[in-house]
Order: C-alpha cells, then sequence, then structure tokens
C-alpha cells in the first residue's frame, strides 16, 4: 500500500524560504508532483519530477521552487526560496505509476496517491 507523509511545512516571512519534504512508503521511482491549495480556491499543480527526473513548473513558482527527488530514501523534495504571501496554502505531495506528460503532469485526476498536506504560511 502506498503512503505518502509530507514535512517541512510552517510559517516564515515573505522572502524567506522553506524545504517540503514527502517520504514514500510502498512506492518508488515514479511520476511524483507537488500540488497546493489555497482557503477558497482549487487545488493547484505547482511542480512535478518524471522517472528521469525531468521537471515542470507553475509559472507562478518558476525560477523560486525547485523540486527533486533522492530515490535512495524515496523521497521527494521541493524547495521553496522567496516565498511570497500568495504561496501560502496546504502542500499536497502526490504520486502515480502511470506515465504523465510533462504539459499534464500538474492535472490532479492524474495521480491516484496523495499525502495529508503540510501548511505553508508566508506573511508580509
Amino acid at each position: 500500500q502506498v503512503q505518502l507523509v509530507e514535512s517541512g511545512g510552517g510559517s516564515v516571512q515573505a522572502g524567506g524560504s522553506l524545504r517540503l519534504s514527502c517520504a514514500a512508503f510502498g512506492y518508488t521511482t515514479g511520476y511524483m508532483a507537488w500540488f497546493r491549495q489555497a482557503p477558497g480556491k482549487e487545488r493547484e499543480g505547482v511542480a512535478c519530477i518524471d522517472i528521469v527526473g525531468a521537471t515542470n513548473y507553475a509559472d507562478s513558482v518558476k525560477g523560486r521552487f525547485t523540486v527533486s527527488r533522492d530515490n535512495a530514501k524515496n523521497t521527494l523534495y521541493l524547495q521553496m526560496n522567496s516565498l511570497k504571501p500568495e504561496d501560502t496554502a496546504i502542500y499536497y505531495c502526490a504520486a502515480t505509476f502511470a506515465p504523465v506528460p510533462g504539459p499534464r503532469c500538474g492535472e490532479t485526476v492524474r495521480y491516484p496517491y496523495w499525502g495529508q498536506g503540510t501548511q505553508v504560511t508566508v506573511s508580509s
């Protein structure tokens, strides 16, 4: 059974940094992504990574966020720099064994496995 456990969320001031982690149990070397959901808004794709390490980012985070994975530790990371108040949301890790085309990797329906989420709050 696949289980994803996020950690690393917290409260920071604008311009600060956080690194989120997602530990995967019962899952290795597949297609993974980070999503976020702010209050009153739909869940949106933030960053994703495929089995060979190719990445895609939402326009709103390009140049500020970096997604990476450590296959030996079965862990996905999201390094978030230059954080803005609009980055405030619950961040979720997602995974699938099925291939995901890069341009479509921000679609929630493509991922059957989800973590419980971790809160990120950025104050101005």
